[in-house]
């Protein structure tokens, strides 16, 4: 087993819909319904799935836990069969095993999860307990394949001992399951409570039966045993703690703690409390919406905050969140106050006063932004990627950079939020997800194109709100005529930077609510710094620690910014000195 343990390693797996968290000890047994793929045999399933419990030739004890089946040479495409393993308490931090898996010639993650291992593991879950990317697995390797496990639950019954992890198959849904396991609906949910069993991907764990037969009793174990974001059977939230480089995970303090999600009991919260400090969650303390929550105002405990409340079926960039906010902490980044998970998923945030930077840029009933505390909220928010760039350990990429996920403090402050869809990716490496994610407008040529994920992906983003200071204009600028044609941000900009004297026609773009109180100066130096950070070619752009120099210099003087003295990139040097 790889050994990399810590707060990031249980909410990696918390993603993967099927983690058991805080155990004390596991169970001798448990049962993967392993949906049979084309082409597939009982020796290749056994082959993969060998443990103490079951070798690589041993039929005897499949065909005994499959009674459906009359020999080894008789298995059918696209049915289940039940694979024995043992259920381990690993690490004291969840129910699983790991399996041993035998790399054949140009495998990849999705094939090795989704058809060798039929979704019992997940393409996340590889990437973690593995060292190679996604396109650098070598032929004859070996890899770390988890499965996940649960061994009971004694609030629910002690008539069940013995469960099954169970992918779901698209056309699944909770009648069909409870007729085919013969375990009632109402079984299901109480031991999967609040998963939605029609959503086709993810595990549940069902009730089963012995080889005999009859259900095993469950065992009277030291230990209390609590589901992950589909199981919810905890009726309190907490906040949670962060971790060091070396995955020692620490509290605000700094004091040292357990691995994993930590509840800090002296600010817990329950789904009653934030209930009460929302007016059930009225219209009336509504204050945003994006599209992966809404967004209430609540006072807890004597402190404003800001709780989103996200669907189950969010729960990737919930986790997302939680893991990079209770990593990194920064002035510049909205501070997490708790969590809960329970019927939905709720994060809690600071408060911040004033909103986001694109209702103060382009909302009605704000007055219009200074010109200079337009750069400082630039230099605010490129203080906080900064960061979580190069100061972290990991490094994270938050993706979706624009102006509505940059907060405005009560002094004017910024501070940038909403980190669902932040990751830990190797700089130049290709993104494993399936889909593009992000806000268009804002996504670099590489990241659209290729699904290229870096840093500079951000600083792409970045340049994009830089535009957006300077102008008041959103990222795609709709035209004035009748016609449905619209056009980038950038592209606006650089057909005035491209003319030989752009000064007249860039006060044309400067946002009209800023009359004449701006230095032009300032303004073109600062137009030169978006342009850099837009560049088609990544390696061209500044990172966000020679931006912040930068942005630093301008705010300071206005008057004197020798780009020189601070930037070792020639190119940005000639950019942003006007050549």
């Amino acid at each position: 087993m790889n050994p990399k343990l810590g707060l990031g390693f249980i909410l990696l797996l918390l993603l993967c819909y099927s983690i058991e968290s805080k155990c004390r000890k596991g169970c001798d047994l448990a049962l993967a319904s392993y949906y049979v793929w084309q082409d597939a045999n009982l020796t290749f399933i056994a082959e993969v799935m060998q443990s103490s419990i079951l070798k690589s030739s041993d039929f005897d004890t499949i065909l005994r836990y499959n009674p459906q089946l009359p020999s080894k040479d008789s298995l059918s495409s696209l049915i289940r069969i039940n694979i024995p393993f043992p259920c381990d308490c690993i690490e004291g931090q969840f129910l699983g095993h790991f399996f041993n898996f035998n790399v054949r010639s140009q495998n990849t993650y999705t094939v090795v999860a989704d058809t060798y291992y039929a979704k019992l593991t997940t393409i996340p879950s590889l990437m973690y307990f593995n060292n190679y990317s996604e396109f650098n697995i070598p032929d004859n390797g070996k890899l770390n394949v988890s499965v996940n496990c649960s061994c009971g639950d004694s609030s629910v019954s002690k008539d069940y001992g013995l469960f099954m992890t169970y992918p779901l198959q698209p056309n699944d849904t909770l009648n069909s399951i409870a007729n085919q396991t013969n375990v009632t609906q109402e079984l299901l949910q109480r031991y999967n409570v609040g998963f939605n069993f029609s959503r086709g991907t993810g595990v549940v764990y069902i009730p089963t039966k012995d080889a005999d037969g009859s259900y095993r009793p469950l065992k009277s174990r030291n230990s209390r045993w609590s589901y992950c974001w589909h199981k919810y059977s905890s009726s309190s939230c907490g906040t949670v703690v962060g971790i060091t480089g070396s995955n020692t995970p620490v509290n605000a303090t700094g004091s040292q703690g357990l691995a994993g999600i930590t509840v800090d009991k002296s600010v817990e919260f329950s789904y009653e409390e934030l209930a009460k400090a929302t007016d059930d969650f009225s219209f009336a303390n509504k204050i945003g919406e994006g599209g992966f929550g809404t967004v209430y105002y609540a006072e807890l405990r004597g402190e404003k905050a800001a709780i989103k409340k996200m669907d189950v079926q969010d729960s990737k960039e919930f986790f997302a969140e939680l893991k990079v906010l209770t990593h990194v902490h920064h002035l510049n980044l909205v501070r997490l106050i708790g969590y809960c998970v329970e019927g939905s998923l709720f994060v809690v945030y600071e408060y911040i006063e004033n909103g986001n930077l694109s209702q103060h840029l382009r909302g009605s009933g704000k007055d219009p932004l200074t010109w200079s505390t337009r750069v400082q909220i630039a230099l605010d928010s490129a203080r906080g990627l900064e960061y979580i760039h190069e100061h972290t350990v990991p490094v994270y990429i938050h993706r979706d950079i624009k102006s509505a996920n940059i907060l405005i403090d009560k002094n004017f402050r910024g501070k940038v939020a909403d980190f669902g869809l932040a990751k830990l990716t190797k700089v130049g490496s290709a993104s494993l997800l399936t889909r593009l994610v992000g806000t268009f407008g804002y996504m670099s040529p590489e990241y659209a194109q290729y699904g290229d994920v870096s840093p500079k992906l951000d600083v792409f983003a970045f340049g994009v709100v830089l535009y957006e200071l300077i102008s008041a204009k959103e990222a795609i600028v709709k035209a004035n005529d009748s016609s449905a044609e619209s056009r980038g941000l950038i592209a606006l900009f650089e057909n005035v930077l491209n003319q030989p004297d752009p000064g007249e026609d860039l006060r044309k773009l400067v946002d009209p609510r800023l009359g004449e109180d701006y230095p032009l100066d300032s303004v073109r130096k600062v137009t030169q710094l978006a342009k850099a950070c837009t560049h088609e070619n990544p390696q061209m752009r500044p990172s966000m620690r020679s931006i912040v120099v930068a942005l630093m210099t301008l705010s300071s003087s206005t008057e004197d910014w020798d780009v020189g003295s601070f930037y070792e990139n020639k190119a940005l040097v000639n950019l942003m000195s006007g050549r």
